[in-house]
């Protein structure tokens, strides 16, 4: 079988285990099934495949730096970030990074899979070549003209992708929450399809172009296996409704994951005017049943007037009369019909 890409090296010189080329496979959906499957993982997993294509174009202004007040480090609240449940669905999730009063945290969409893809190239090549749904959110990353995933029986996924898709610049801040980007949703990937032990830690080792050591968006480097941060992960999330979502009938039905130092969260539907929120016209609250600084999810139902809103969930700022912090908003439309 032909190389797609240059023979991996581990930090010592060491040639790492060859990619190869693997056809889309049914992952083991349960504990058991991965710690059987471990030497058929490591091997099976692994793929390259060559892409071509122009590149995801320049970077606003706005998405290539941090905001000045939020430093460079991670920011959220969040201070646990589970793996995703195994899932027959046949979606890719993708984090994207998004902007949220002076921060900039990590979300997820879920993308459509292509059918001859593994689940992690699946995931990772559509955080690097798609847009996300959401126009809050945005990613820094160029189309590759390679890249490829295996994982090892220990747990150990490694991505080696080609050097340009490290081509924008950014500043440090959205450098490093780039590759939390990537750890995130190469993560999910192997963990949706089982083919990870969520029960154990899981490290992501970046190469790119075939060896450790490459200096990130030119500012973080790749020398080590990399974990989950959940410094980075948004403090207040709304799973669902997605955004422009449209819904025939009543309530409308809200779902997220957040954590607050209260316990509780506030939330408000504003009609939308001329492609913009006016005041809101229904506010509230709602509690995560897991308690203050915990993270957790929650679940409200709203019954509005027919029209176009913009839905926000938040955590009230105590330091702010009125204050919204970890804001995350969706437009959502409802029709009747």
């Amino acid at each position: 079988m032909p190389d797609l890409l240059p023979r991996p090296h581990a930090p010592s010189g060491e040639p790492v285990e060859q990619f190869q080329r693997a056809s889309r496979r049914t992952a083991p959906r349960n504990r058991h099934a991965v710690r059987h499957h471990a030497a058929w993982a490591a091997l099976a997993l692994g793929a390259a495949l060559a892409a071509t294509g122009c590149t995801a174009g320049t970077v606003s202004p706005k998405d290539a730096v941090m905001p000045s007040t939020a430093g460079s480090s991670a920011t959220g609240l969040t201070t646990s970030a589970p793996l995703e449940t195994p899932t027959t669905t046949q979606t890719s999730p993708v984090y994207w990074l998004g902007h949220s009063n002076d921060a900039v945290y990590l979300y997820r969409e879920f993308q459509p899979t292509p059918g001859t893809d593994d689940p992690i190239v699946a995931a990772l090549r559509a955080m690097m070549t798609t847009k996300p749904k959401d126009p809050d959110y945005f990613s820094v990353w160029d189309k590759p003209s390679r890249i490829g995933a295996s994982i090892s029986a220990k747990n150990v996924i490694t991505v080696d992708v080609s050097s340009d898709a490290f081509a924008q610049k950014v500043d440090t801040g959205i450098a490093q929450r780039s590759i939390a980007q990537l750890v995130y949703t190469a993560t999910a990937a192997a963990s949706m399809a089982g083919l990870i032990d969520p029960a154990a830690t899981v490290q992501v080792s970046v190469l790119v172009d075939g060896h450790t050591g490459y200096q990130a968006f030119g500012h973080v480097p790749l020398t080590k296996p990399l974990t989950r941060d959940a410094g980075f992960v948004a403090p207040v999330w709304i799973v669902d409704p997605g955004n422009g979502a449209t819904f025939k009938t009543l309530p409308l039905k809200v779902s997220g994951q957040a954590m607050s130092p209260s316990g509780t969260l506030g939330w408000a539907l504003a009609p939308m005017v001329d492609g913009k929120a006016s005041g809101p016209v229904l506010t509230g609250t709602v509690a995560i049943p897991q308690g203050p600084d915990k993270l957790g999810t929650f679940n409200f139902n709203v019954v509005p007037p027919l029209g176009s809103y913009e839905l926000s969930v938040f955590i009230a700022d105590p330091k702010a009369p009125n204050g919204r912090a970890g804001v995350d908003t969706k437009v959502v439309t409802l029709t009747g019909h």
